[in-house]
């Protein structure tokens, strides 16, 4: 049996996430129905992680086990899956590489426009108050989750965890003035669901005013909800870097065609 490392990037607008699901369509599902297609029996894919409906990924990988290549796999897919996946490498890889748990690092961008733009709504999320936010109290609020590791007040109900415990390395808005638009960079060695897009909803209501930092503050460390819990729209949050150790190479090739 080999087993194959698939890097791939989505544009995830018109798919319910990545993991299957019995009445929506998502990307899972979508590149199963190809492979198994391609080999005429079936295939199981394994993700790197979970995506939400509508949240889209510059670089996930994923793997999965067959006995045999298909001659111009790559290509094949990329003609089957459509404009808004594209597969960007595919090849044999260790059967100690698995997508998910062998991940290190997982990094996030959360892209904020203040000018409502009909051309990248897909990707950016436009805050009509954005004239009103006081960044400097959103970088704080950024900061501020950096002495933290335990997270259940930024988890989605409903979520199956076993820990919510997480250990961030970057936290952090970063303004562009010129163009009124920012980015909430955010990366750690794992997340929870919902959680990036309850922290945005967070920064956000701290730059308008309607919680404090303390609040927040407090909130985290009691392990309660924060008030006026606010969840940021899905489009405008991106998977954009997945880090594994060295021996595995990943990202390291780009396919043509």
């Amino acid at each position: 049996m080999k087993r194959f490392l698939v890097e791939l990037s989505y544009n995830g607008t018109r798919y319910s996430g990545w993991q299957i699901q019995p009445t929506a369509m998502t990307i899972q599902e979508v590149i199963q129905k190809a492979l198994t297609k391609l080999y005429n029996e079936p295939i199981i894919v394994v993700g790197c992680g979970r995506t939400d409906a509508g949240v889209h990924a510059q670089q996930f990988f994923a793997h999965f086990d067959v006995e045999y290549e298909v001659e111009y796999l790559a290509y094949k897919l990329n003609r089957m899956l459509g404009r808004d996946i594209a597969i960007l490498d595919l090849r044999e890889t260790t059967e100690r590489f698995h997508a998910r748990f062998s991940a290190k690092k997982r990094k996030y961008i959360y892209r904020v426009k203040g000018l409502k733009d009909p051309f990248r709504n897909e990707w950016t999320t436009f805050v009509l108050k954005y004239d009103d936010l006081d960044f400097d109290k959103m970088q704080a609020a950024a900061s501020l989750l950096l002495n933290y590791t335990d997270f259940l007040s930024f988890c989605k109900t409903g979520g199956n965890n076993k820990t919510t415990l997480c250990t961030l390395t970057e936290s952090k808005w970063y303004v562009h003035p010129e163009t009124k638009e920012m980015e909430y960079h955010i990366a750690a060695n794992r997340f929870l669901r919902g959680m990036v897009r309850l922290i945005v909803g967070m920064c956000l209501n701290v730059g308008l005013g309607k919680i404090t930092l303390q609040q927040v503050k407090e909130a985290i460390e009691a392990k309660n909800r924060i008030e006026k819990s606010l969840s940021a729209p899905a489009n405008g949050l991106s998977l954009v870097h997945i880090e594994y150790p060295e021996e595995f190479q990943c990202g390291a090739k780009t396919i043509k065609g």
